[in-house]
């Protein structure tokens, strides 16, 4: 919370124009907006938190929840919709059992339903932690979410192999 009042000391309390870069950049600090990091920054302008969270729930770009491991960001825009986006969001839902806006259970995969990811050309798009998945069928979803599943497998049985072989002294 300390980095967080240092952050917010940045911004002028009695500037209202000030309040969503605030929360922009209360969000970079944690990937999202806590709860109660909105009534400090409701605070800190001497607003009530219920205006605040409005505001922000009014940005598209706002979370109330911390993204996945795994950020899945699907193409909402005109090509990729008009190349079957939609069945692939579809997919997603179904194979991950969240809606846009949620994350799994287990904290691995986040859903976002994107208006453009600026890869028309590969349409349609997904993209996961920044990398593409071109021209994606709703066929090929669960391909791409068992690579990641993997991913973090392989990466927690090498987190385990390198705890196993520290020694106690």
């Amino acid at each position: 919370m300390a980095e967080e009042r240092r952050l917010l000391a940045q911004f002028a309390a009695d500037e209202n124009a000030q309040l969503v870069p605030a929360l922009q950049a209360v969000q970079e600090l944690y990937g999202f907006l806590p709860r109660g990091a909105i009534r400090r920054v409701a605070g800190h302008f001497g607003l009530p938190p219920g205006q605040v969270y409005n505001l922000a729930r009014l940005h598209r770009p706002f979370r109330f929840q911390p993204v996945g491991r795994f950020h899945v960001q699907v193409c909402r825009g005109t090509a990729c919709h008009l190349k079957g986006s939609g069945a692939v969001l579809d997919q997603l839902q179904m194979l991950l059992d969240i809606q846009p806006g949620q994350t799994t259970h287990d904290g691995l995969f986040s859903l976002e339903a994107v208006d453009c990811i600026g890869a028309c050309s590969l349409s349609p798009a997904v993209c996961v932690n920044g990398a593409f998945h071109a021209h994606v069928a709703p066929e090929a979803v669960e391909q791409i979410i068992d690579h990641y599943r993997r991913q973090s497998a392989a990466a927690e049985q090498s987190e385990n192999d390198k705890a196993d072989g520290e020694i106690d002294v």
